[in-house]
């Protein structure tokens, strides 16, 4: 199999610049087939002679590749963590992201042109974690990393690094999981069916192929509500909203129903629905959320301590004290299950599940000590 990279890193300038390689066909997991896979990546420092300081950072549900700046003025979603001088220091060590198959960001998905021209749509296949896992691992072969000095992500991103552990054991040194279990609960299936299901039945979504006509955005705005109310503490949403009513809105003063005015959080919910209906393709959030329901290191491996038995990686293993999607439990029936003696990190936030991102520099000196000190490094 020949594999191409249409722009392959050579400097410091590409940093934080989307590039793509075609990483040629896939036969899925759940019985289905992709002919064409492309993957849309950026990458931050230079990778050295024998390809030993290559590290993995794996976006969460609706994230990009855009984990840091780099050239770009855009900031990334995990600045804390990535950049000259940070923990995962860019002047020593090279950073890959790599968009999701499924995704919209770049890498081949249902918006994308299937063979005979016309967007995937509705006949886009079920894509699971472990198989996008196989076509990243195309990409490493490409870019000639043979081993990842890690891989680590948070939420769903942690899901795939867990993923990478288990179904490359002998391409992944060290591997960090964080906010999220060694499976999807059922819980959080039924939390994603419901937004899922929110898109589906828009009435402009079209059983997927709505891409000539009007976008199920109300579907998508909808399966986000419900996806933020995951991502955020019932603390946090009543210290910061309460019962207040948004500005120049009555929610008690109302003649009939459909006349009343929000109250504050039911504004934040609108806001959080409208901003991810400008950057994310509907069917992929289906894709990509189905993908996540797949996830289960078990599956085909035996029990959970089994299954992990297989990975040879030093594991680093995080939760967030208040989230109430990924609880922190699962964060350690995941260590507890893993070889050796593996501790639970925690970030403290108020914030809920979302503190992975906007706390993650809580774990900047106990991360870089265990998998980014300078006597780590061969570079």
């Amino acid at each position: 199999m020949t594999i191409t990279a249409t722009s392959l890193p050579t400097s410091e300038e590409q940093d934080g610049t989307v590039k793509y390689a075609r990483v040629g066909s896939l036969e899925l997991e759940a019985g289905g087939f992709l002919p064409d896979v492309v993957l849309a990546y950026e990458t931050w420092g230079k990778l050295n002679a024998d390809a030993s300081n290559a590290v993995l950072v794996e976006h969460a549900l609706t994230g990009s590749t855009h984990v840091a700046r780099g050239a770009s003025d855009e900031e990334g979603w995990w600045e804390q963590l990535v950049g000259p001088g940070a923990t995962i220091d860019t002047n020593r060590f090279f950073v890959i992201s790599i968009n999701i198959v499924g995704g919209c960001y770049g890498s081949t998905g249902p918006s994308s042109q299937a063979p005979d021209g016309k967007p995937w749509g509705s006949r886009f296949p079920l894509v699971t974690l472990r198989d996008s896992t196989v076509a990243e691992a195309r990409l490493a072969d490409a870019l000639g990393i043979r081993q990842w000095h890690a891989v680590l992500g948070g939420s769903m991103g942690g899901a795939r690094a867990l993923e990478w552990a288990v179904t490359f054991p002998d391409r992944v040194e060290r591997c960090a999981v964080i906010s999220v279990g060694a499976y999807s609960t059922a819980e959080q299936i039924a939390f994603a069916q419901a937004q899922t299901l929110a898109i589906r039945q828009d009435p402009n979504f079209n059983n997927g192929d709505y891409y000539h006509g009007p976008a199920p955005e109300t579907g998508l705005a909808l399966a986000r509500r419900i996806a933020h109310i995951t991502y955020r503490s019932a603390l946090e949403l009543d210290l910061r909203f309460g019962r207040e009513a948004q500005p120049q809105e009555k929610p008690l003063a109302a003649a009939v129903l459909g006349e009343r005015g929000r109250y504050q959080v039911e504004s934040y919910l609108d806001h959080q629905g409208t901003k991810l209906v400008r950057r994310f393709d509907a069917n992929s959030y289906i894709a990509i959320t189905e993908a996540l329901m797949s996830h289960d290191v078990r599956r085909g491996r035996g029990p959970l301590k089994e299954a992990l038995s297989r990975a040879a990686a030093q594991f680093f293993v995080a939760a967030v004290n208040s989230d109430r999607l990924y609880f922190p439990a699962q964060s350690h029936e995941l260590a507890e299950a893993l070889p050796g003696d593996v501790p639970v990190h925690i970030i403290e936030a108020p914030i809920g599940h979302d503190g992975f991102l906007t706390e993650i520099g809580q774990l900047a000196g106990q991360l870089g000590a265990a998998f980014f000190a300078e006597d780590l490094s061969r570079s």
